[in-house]
């Protein structure tokens, strides 16, 4: 029977992994900080789960954590843009600090299959087409957000870029601080695999949502923005013009496509690293995604700010082929369906700030 650990087991995506596994009849132990600015109050713990209160950059907790565990799920993180920069120190902290010190006690336990939880983010702006073909525009100017060009452009013909979907073999671009900690989480994970012959999976999460999100808190993604505000009897606030391309995935389809990769892991050659993009294959707007919860809701409708804020990117959509075609593994959750769900399923308790 597998054992797995998952790291952030008591969070949005860890508890929804733990609940999978335990329906397949795992083994599951957490390691879980419980911290105070994602949990509004300790959520409920199936009581199959073995659970540690603890922290990954903690190397006792860790140890104790991965003792006779058979596989690793790594999901523990401090996720989101942030309020500002002051937050730098706890990304890399809990980021690329929490993942060296976890990969080092698995070096030590002889633990060699990794699961670990990326993003989207670690490629900045997303792949673009222009008249001479695909284009990676550089980071978006204020004085243009603030004049209301939100959309890239080319910088020899100022014509505007058309967005496409990004693979897994494009250029990398972190235009945030956490952006730069998920790929160094990346770079920490490949380097523990060429130097222990570990197989690691890193999967690049496009935006999720679904049950059990985090509320009230600025670190929580944009649908869970929009659903608490709905819930608050307040219209939803889009910024920018709302035309921004994303990939929303469900949360019960990345549960799923973490036990493809554990899954994986088990046959795959040794010393590997293999990043895979995890999305829904459907293109939606931020503002379609507000749109969509208002009506599921009967609430207000979402009211475009023109705001913006200057981390975030334009457009950003995955190509999940690889994903389907090496872990055989499929969404199963529709867009329509998800959102309709969502509009009115539980969130976590809210953060007191």
């Amino acid at each position: 029977m597998t054992h797995l650990l998952v790291t952030g087991g008591a969070g949005f995506i860890g508890g929804a992994i733990v609940e999978q596994a335990l329906e397949r009849g795992w083994r599951v132990r957490v390691l879980d900080s419980l911290r105070a600015d994602v949990h509004g109050a300790p959520p409920a713990m199936d009581a199959r789960v073995d659970f540690i209160h603890g922290d990954v950059t903690n190397p006792d907790d860790v140890a104790d954590a991965l003792a006779d565990v058979d596989v690793v799920c790594h999901q523990a993180a401090k996720v989101g843009l942030g309020v500002n920069f002051a937050d730098a120190p706890d990304y890399v902290t809990s980021n690329e600090v929490g993942t060296a010190v976890l990969l080092a006690a698995m070096a030590v336990a002889g633990i060699d299959r990794l699961v670990l939880a990326s993003s989207m983010v670690v490629y900045g702006e997303g792949s673009y087409v222009g008249h001479h073909g695909p284009a990676r525009p550089g980071p978006r100017r204020a004085i243009d957000l603030d004049a209301g060009r939100f959309d890239p452009v080319d910088e020899v013909t100022g014509d505007r870029l058309h967005p496409a979907l990004i693979s897994e073999d494009d250029p990398l671009d972190p235009r945030n601080v956490y952006a730069g900690t998920k790929l160094g989480q990346e770079y920490i994970a490949t380097s523990w695999a060429r130097v222990t012959g570990g197989r690691a999976i890193a999967l690049r999460y496009h935006n999720v949502y679904g049950p059990g999100m985090p509320q009230n808190t600025p670190y929580a993604g944009v649908a869970s923005l929009f659903r608490s505000a709905l819930e608050r009897g307040e219209a939803p606030q889009v910024f920018e013009d709302g035309a921004q391309r994303r990939d929303f995935v469900h949360v019960r389809d990345i549960a799923s496509a973490n036990l493809a990769a554990i899954d994986f892991t088990e046959d795959a050659p040794e010393a590997l690293f293999r990043p895979f993009n995890v999305g829904s294959g459907t293109v939606h707007t931020i503002g379609e995604m507000a749109a969509a919860l208002s009506a599921a809701s009967n609430g207000p409708a979402p009211v475009v700010t023109g705001e913006y804020r200057l981390g975030d990117v334009r457009h950003i959509t995955a190509s999940s082929e690889r994903v389907r075609r090496e872990l055989q593994w499929m969404p199963a959750v529709t867009f329509e369906d998800g959102v309709r769900e969502f509009a009115s399923a539980p969130l976590r308790a809210a953060v007191q700030h």
